[in-house]
């Protein structure tokens, strides 16, 4: 990415009066349905367009069975063809036996960032005390940071909107900007 690469900005993060950076963002939807055509993907469909609310470019949207070969392979794909600064995966995170988008998440992440799953968790906890079954995790690949999010349309936009504050500044650091 660098000063001259083509990711979220620049400078590094090094000018607090830079605008906001824009990020490059992948939505990877994990449903056995739906990847064989027997239900519309709602959720992809909700997160892009929240995404696009918050100014940030979608610049994958992909669907794929619940196999973890499958989204390991997708978040590996996206991350070192250096595509998007962010992924994020809808379903695919609760406790059914085909739910394993977190093992492939691990499997494909080389540090993991447990404080988005946590918050992710909390905020959905205060309403709906079901989102503390969510195994949602998130963690880094190169340059690329991963994170899941549930199935549900409604459970995928809240989730991300509990921690969308935080997602510029955890890729600016990953890209290398200072924490001050």
């Amino acid at each position: 990415m660098g000063a001259s690469g083509g990711g979220i900005g620049g400078t590094g993060g090094s000018d607090p009066a830079a605008p906001a950076p824009r990020l490059r963002v992948a939505i990877l939807t994990v449903s056995d349905s739906v990847s064989r055509g027997e239900r519309e993907d709602r959720s992809g469909a909700a997160l892009r367009s929240r995404c696009e609310e918050l100014g940030w470019k979608v610049v994958a949207n992909e669907i794929v069975a619940d196999d973890r070969d499958a989204i390991r392979k997708f978040f590996i794909g996206i991350a070192d063809a250096n595509r998007a600064d962010l992924i994020l995966s809808t379903g695919g995170t609760g406790l059914g036996p085909r739910d394993v988008t977190p093992e492939a998440t691990i499997a494909a992440c080389e540090r993991l960032v447990p404080g988005l799953g946590e918050r992710m968790r909390e905020i959905g906890g205060r309403n709906f005390a079901k989102a503390y079954l969510s195994r949602a995790t998130a963690g880094t690949l190169s340059r690329t940071l991963i994170v899941n999010l549930p199935g549900s349309p409604r459970g995928a936009v809240e989730s991300l909107d509990a921690i969308a504050e935080l997602l510029p500044h955890s890729v600016e650091i990953l890209h290398g900007a200072r924490h001050d």
